[in-house]
């Protein structure tokens, strides 16, 4: 996983700050892509850890300021994990994260411990992780795993 530090304005001043960003869609889709996928595809796996976040309200105080809406749609089952991370330009970044999601997030997303879950765990039998489905059943499954992780983190710290 290629997490990378930012430099950006911080919103509220005139000052940078630099940033944590665990993962961009756009990393992927521009990168190794496969070219028989829609664009969308990029954005499964930055969906369903986004959702886990939402469901163990582990997103930050500007987030649900600003995703409200989003956040109640995705626990309604009615935005899908793909949607979700699309409307955040598939961005996954240390702002959108409370402090206990970030060190979880450092800690299981920026190792690459998740996407080695993810794959172990959706992606088996397909090509590559990019085939993952888009549904429910999928998230589910990941959320299971992602929980687990949440808990042996716990448990160790």
């Amino acid at each position: 996983m290629n997490t990378s530090m930012v430099l950006v304005s911080h919103p509220k001043s005139s000052k940078n700050v630099v940033m944590i960003v665990y993962d961009k869609a756009q990393n992927h889709f521009l990168g190794q892509f496969p070219a028989d996928l829609p664009i969308e595809q990029a954005y499964v796996h930055i969906g369903i850890f986004i959702g886990w976040i939402i469901q163990e309200q582990l997103y930050s105080d500007d987030f649900e300021d600003e995703a409200g809406t989003q956040i109640l749609r995705f626990l309604r089952r009615e935005t899908s994990c793909a949607l979700l991370s699309e409307i955040w330009d598939g961005y996954l970044g240390e702002e959108l994260l409370n402090e206990e999601g970030n060190e979880f997030a450092q800690y299981y997303y920026a190792s690459g411990k998740y996407l080695e879950d993810y794959q172990q765990t959706l992606a088996k039998d397909l090509p590559n992780y990019y085939y993952v489905g888009d549904t429910w059943e999928n998230y589910d499954k990941m959320a299971v795993v992602i929980s687990e992780r949440f808990v042996e983190w716990h448990q160790a710290n």
